[in-house]
């Protein structure tokens, strides 16, 4: 799953706060004096995710339903919230605690380095000898993302972020450029910023009331995704400020921000706007990591159907990708663990990607003819899988730190975004972002 969705409120709040707040409606239900084993041997999973992960029965691909059919003896139950950082805020809280978690819970890529640093490494399973997962089966990269020090796998890969543009072809042929997806790609081939160019080409003729882009933070999310250097140096050191590649993204965010090319929303704000501008039509183009088309299907909605292709994106990047793991301060760990081995193994990450278009992290079913020759029925005969897998193949991971989800949020919510809502100078903006690292993260 996305990534990152790594969104918080309008001003950071410290950990513990925002957690706290956000404990009503994250994970209910997950404290560990919850879903114990009946007298008649069942027991009740608890999974905590964000965003779309597309396992439920509603939906996505009835993981849930097939496992319980499979193991008569169990019943899952998901709680799924929007925002992750909300829900990486309540989790670590709840893991310094060790209580109220739930039996799965699922991290994002933004916040793997620091669930497996020193503070944390101890607090999960090692799914490497727990469960039955078949660790190889995994891309190199994504196991290594989720190994401890001490050579622990806390962590089973569940999606990659391969990036692409996903367009609503209506708006483009309104704005007088071109609707098939190979001509799209070439307006912007190898250059984001012949992205922010086409951006304001379309405005030139855009439908009233829309805009070319949702969101000038989504797209920061999406140049930095291309790049070999993003938060941390090679040693895995948060290093931000002397990032090539946070200033290349800086830079092409603030341009699209300043020059009206973008709706100015906030991605998955938790009043539903950024949502409701998939269904209404409000843009043009969303930075579209494979998790992305489950989002577009579900809030564009059945009126939409069709309207939306996916180009190749400008230059390759991987946004997002997820995990699953396990507390070791559940009660049913190793019943958990199967459950989760079983989710992330290469059946079902075909069957989730057929129904929500998430990137598979193992290897035989990214290469398999399933992912490769895939169609998503909302997208119509778009070649989903075979955009996806080629744009996989050239996914080289930057190195990463324990802090780049917050700092990611810091960027995007507190300083792109006062940008393109407030009018913020970009300087202020950018001095704004440092203070809060400063101030809020502890090296």
């Amino acid at each position: 799953m996305r990534t990152s969705s790594s969104t918080r409120g309008r001003r950071p709040r410290s950990a513990a706060f925002a957690a706290l707040t956000a404990g009503a409606i994250l994970m209910t239900g997950c404290s560990t004096d919850a879903g114990g084993a009946t007298g008649d041997g069942k027991i009740t999973l608890r999974i905590g995710t964000f965003g779309s992960f597309g396992y439920d029965d509603k939906n996505g691909a009835k993981l849930y339903a097939e496992y319980e059919k499979l193991n008569p003896n169990v019943t899952i139950v998901e709680s799924n919230v929007a925002d992750g950082q909300k829900y990486w805020d309540t989790l670590k809280l709840r893991l310094s605690r060790n209580s109220g978690l739930a039996d799965i819970q699922a991290i994002e890529v933004g916040y793997i380095a620091e669930a497996v640093g020193p503070t944390m490494a101890n607090k999960w399973v090692d799914l490497s000898r727990t469960g039955g997962a078949d660790t190889s089966a995994f891309l190199d990269w994504k196991v290594k993302q989720a190994t401890t020090a001490d050579g622990k796998v806390i962590g089973l890969g569940t999606d990659i972020g391969p990036m692409a543009i996903c367009y609503n072809k209506d708006l483009f042929a309104k704005a007088k450029l071109p609707t098939d997806r190979a001509q799209v790609a070439k307006l912007w081939a190898g250059d984001w910023a012949k992205f922010v160019a086409t951006g304001k080409t379309y405005q030139k003729n855009a439908p009233p009331g829309t805009a070319f882009h949702d969101s000038a933070s989504g797209l920061f999310n999406a140049v930095l995704s291309s790049q070999p250097q993003q938060y941390a140096n090679e040693k895995g050191e948060l290093d931000y400020e002397n990032s090539p590649g946070v200033k290349k993204a800086w830079d092409l965010a603030v341009e699209a921000a300043r020059s009206g090319i973008t709706a100015k929303l906030r991605q998955f704000d938790e009043k539903g706007t950024w949502n409701a501008g998939f269904k209404n039509s409000k843009f043009a183009t969303v930075a579209c990591p494979s998790w992305m088309t489950g989002i577009i299907k579900d809030q564009a909605g059945p009126g939409n159907q069709g309207k939306w292709d996916i180009a190749s994106p400008p230059v390759a990047g991987n946004w997002g990708g997820s995990f699953l793991a396990v507390p070791k301060a559940g009660k049913h760990a190793e019943e958990a663990a199967k459950l989760a081995a079983w989710l992330t193994a290469p059946a079902q990450h075909a069957k989730v990607f057929g129904v929500n278009g998430n990137i598979p992290s193992t290897k035989d079913t990214l290469a398999s003819a399933t992912v490769q020759n895939a169609k998503i029925p909302y997208f119509g005969d778009t070649p989903v899988g075979k955009i996806y897998s080629e744009a996989a193949a050239g996914i080289t991971p930057a190195p990463v730190s324990r802090y780049d989800g917050q700092v990611k949020t810091f960027i995007t919510d507190n300083g792109i975004l006062d940008i393109e809502q407030r009018g913020t100078s970009p300087d202020a903006a950018w001095e704004n972002v440092k203070k809060l690292v400063d101030d809020k993260i502890d090296q």
